[in-house]
């Protein structure tokens, strides 16, 4: 009977750890740039602990692939020698496709490598919400944006969805509001655009904006409680989010709310969604004759004109977001919590009321989405950017 060989230099081993390192180094780098410069090479390699050599390389393919620019003034290092030589992202030239699928309506977008929002539109239902129709619509509106901006070449689609959505296979596997199962959104709209998609929960994507672009940049922890038609969570610890098997981990649509009266498809009464969807207050609002639509800005609007009534609602909608944050906070105790909620977002008395319910000692680890005015286009494009930042060198070669 043979023996078994031992491991050689030429096992895959080896090859797919090297491959890992590099790949982390690049993002480490990336990353640094993004979050200090204008900065000089030598200080990227203090601050990350890679060796000159290494930053000095990485650079220079991050400059290739059209990433990163040297900065136009050089500053003197001080002492004798050439001066050091800052470098920054080159947000001048590529862009990356986002797309929000939410109940009413898609938002798309173009977003530079900042995470800033360069174009939007937001793309009306109508009553129709296939979902071959609506990505098709999608990748017509994200084709439209282009054409208006014709410097920007694009480096990818990031899509973002509420409901159960697989990031790995690039599905949406369940969102009952719309009706889809099953719906193979990398395949379809990437058949559509021709550039590579990538796909996530809207909680997970906002999670990765507010680490890499928000309040969030640096901290070890960060909870996000996404709140609108559908409600749901993201949490990340040290810039890795949790997923889950299948990607189901911030399903939180059952959880049982303290206080809570409205009765649920599955039977209960208090659970999170059914009390904290915009459906909910947009129906409790026209029982009290504040609106006659189904449009929650439309209720901001009213409490902003001074209606009592409105105003009742939004903060006891921020009050009941805030005991679900409360309930979250116990069991996860993250160092920071983000709360995307319209009133929230809005209104500093629905902060207040929402950091009265999590409580005195909590409350200042509270805090608001940081992209209050592009939330929904953020969450699309930071699916995309996510990816680029993981892994800067795997950028696509057709944007090139």
């Amino acid at each position: 009977m043979p023996r078994t060989a031992a491991p050689t230099l030429s096992s895959p081993i080896p090859r797919i750890a090297d491959r890992d390192r590099r790949r982390t180094s690049a993002s480490v780098i990336l990353r640094s740039v993004l979050e200090h410069g204008p900065v000089a090479r030598s200080t990227i390699a203090r601050l990350t602990g890679l060796s000159p050599a290494s930053v000095t390389d990485y650079c220079a393919r991050f400059t290739e692939l059209g990433l990163v620019r040297e900065a136009a003034a050089p500053r003197q290092s001080g002492g004798v020698g050439r001066p050091h030589v800052p470098i920054d992202l080159d947000d001048s030239r590529f862009v990356v496709g986002g797309v929000h699928v939410a109940v009413p309506y898609t938002t798309v977008a173009l977003l530079d490598l900042r995470g800033r929002v360069v174009a939007t539109r937001e793309l009306k239902h109508a009553g129709a919400t296939d979902p071959y129709g609506v990505l098709a619509r999608a990748a017509d509106g994200l084709a439209a944006l282009l054409a208006a901006a014709p410097g920007s070449r694009p480096l990818g689609v990031g899509v973002a969805a509420g409901g159960w959505v697989d990031r790995d296979s690039g599905t949406v596997v369940e969102h009952p509001l719309l009706g889809w199962r099953d719906v193979p959104v990398r395949e379809v709209l990437g058949a559509h655009t021709g550039l590579p998609v990538h796909v996530d929960g809207h909680a997970r994507a906002l999670v990765n904006a507010e680490r890499l672009f928000g309040r969030a940049r640096g901290s070890g922890s960060v909870l996000h409680l996404f709140v609108g038609n559908v409600v749901d969570a993201a949490f990340a610890t040290h810039d890795e989010v949790h997923h889950g098997p299948r990607s189901q981990a911030g399903t939180i649509a059952h959880l049982p709310v303290p206080g809570g009266s409205e009765t649920c498809e599955c039977g209960r009464v208090g659970c999170l969604q059914v009390e904290l969807s915009e459906r909910t207050l947009c129906r409790r609002a026209r029982a009290a004759g504040v609106v006659d639509g189904t449009n929650p800005v439309h209720v901001l609007r009213a409490a902003a004109g001074g209606d009592p009534v409105a105003v009742r609602l939004l903060t006891e909608r921020a009050r009941m977001t805030g005991r679900a944050v409360g309930l979250l906070l116990d069991v996860l105790n993250p160092e920071v919590v983000v709360v995307t909620e319209i009133g929230v977002l809005s209104r500093e008395d629905c902060l207040g009321a929402l950091r009265n319910a999590v409580g005195a000692e909590r409350a200042a680890a509270v805090v608001p989405s940081s992209f209050p005015d592009s939330v929904l286009a953020v969450a699309g494009g930071s699916v995309a950017l996510d990816v680029l930042y993981r892994d800067p060198l795997a950028a696509s070669p057709e944007a090139i």
